[in-house]
């Protein structure tokens, strides 16, 4: 299996003339389902529920520059998406707001709600990352729908919100500043400004991930909709730069572009490793398009300087899938820069997506964090250790 990644790994990007890498149905045509790296089956005592009254999904930790994780209070704060625990696990997606923990070791403790209700310009909250700037706290995030709606639109908005931090965890920020806009859908992206939808099947603009460049240039990477090609499968890993005059991000070429093969590229993020950059990102076998056969899983691309030339790693993407007995079993993974992953225990111990529809469904999800997994990575190889 070795040689024959080497060999698909020695082919030029397909890449357009803006840079940006075309992930095809070609490339994932070479993807070996039985010899790909899987993730570890989660048991009962692999599924620890943080809180008996509401489910926990989508996470990431107050980070440095570099997305390493800050000291605090003797341990990490983390934030997640949130709802309460409801009968239909589904219905958190219209629900859900920012929440922060406090992670020490393998365990996590919730701490509360992030932001004061009412205070985004949206019905609900989600995902983003946060980062220590200077004396702050910067929580980038996804504002969703208008604040006051009587039903749950999914209109999609990057804003950023900033506090001064404390070590009290029972009042650990400050005053935030008002919500700030920090990019709006122009040129290659999309604006996702449906009324209604199904998750897996609605347009992107979300998941603002901000990165500090080597030569310090601030970037903004996000999941997007190609504009030019508005159809069921067009997703793309959105890319931003800062400009220092206004404040406000420049959207430039997206990093990859899956039109007519993935619908979903979700939570992208890069990481720094052995001189190389890591760029991740997490979808979803529904959200594939028809006749390509892939699993729900972490995907990722590799390159040495954010311009690229980007390669697809292990040359399809796939970095490790869940279980193919418990294909439903984890989503939302998150890489640090010590290889350390984390992300959710969502519907486990099901083999059928149609179970998840059922009264059942509830008894099978998971609606905390999962247990943390650890990459290797070797050039353009990538697995679990």
């Amino acid at each position: 299996m070795q040689r024959k990644e080497n060999e698909r790994m020695n082919t030029d990007p397909a890449k357009t003339d803006d840079g940006k890498l075309s992930w095809t149905a070609g490339d994932l045509a070479g993807l070996d389902l039985a010899a790909c790296s899987r993730a570890p089956v989660l048991g009962q005592k692999d599924v620890r529920r943080v809180a008996d009254d509401i489910d926990v999904w989508d996470a990431w930790p107050l980070a440095d520059a570099s997305g390493k994780p800050v000291p605090w209070n003797g341990g990490e704060l983390w934030f997640a998406l949130t709802a309460p625990r409801a009968d239909d696990p589904e219905s958190r997606h219209g629900l859900a707001r920012i929440h922060h923990f406090f992670r020490e070791g393998d365990s996590f403790r919730h701490l509360g709600q992030t932001l004061p209700e009412g205070f985004t310009p949206g019905s609900r909250e989600w995902s983003g990352a946060a980062r220590v700037e200077g004396a702050h706290l910067a929580l980038y995030f996804t504002v969703v729908g208008e604040r006051g709606e009587s039903a749950p639109t999914f209109r999609q908005r990057l804003f950023v919100t900033r506090c001064s931090l404390a070590e009290d965890p029972d009042a650990p920020f400050g005053q935030w500043s008002d919500p700030r806009e920090i990019l709006e859908p122009a040129g290659p992206y999309m604006a996702a400004e449906e009324t209604e939808g199904r998750i897996g099947e609605i347009k992107a603009f979300r998941d603002p991930f901000p990165w500090r460049a080597p030569d310090g240039a601030e970037y903004l990477l996000f999941t997007g909709s190609a504009a030019a090609a508005p159809r069921a499968f067009n997703g793309l890993v959105g890319l931003a730069r800062l400009d220092d005059t206004s404040g406000t991000y420049r959207p430039l070429a997206p990093l990859v572009d899956a039109t007519d093969a993935n619908n979903e590229l979700e939570r992208p993020h890069i990481v720094e490793h052995a001189g190389r950059l890591y760029l991740f990102w997490s979808t979803q076998a529904k959200v594939f398009a028809p006749g390509i056969t892939a699993p729900t899983g972490l995907y990722g691309a590799t390159a040495e300087r954010i311009e690229g030339p980007w390669r697809l790693l292990n040359g399809h993407g796939l970095v490790f899938a869940n279980p193919e007995s418990e294909p439903f079993q984890a989503y939302s993974w998150w890489v640090l820069p010590d290889l350390s992953v984390t992300s959710f225990a969502d519907y486990w111990g099901i083999d059928d997506a149609t179970a998840a529809q059922k009264p059942e469904g509830r008894t099978h999800f998971g609606g905390t964090f999962a247990p943390f997994l650890k990459l290797s990575l070797s050039g353009e190889c990538a697995a679990l250790t």
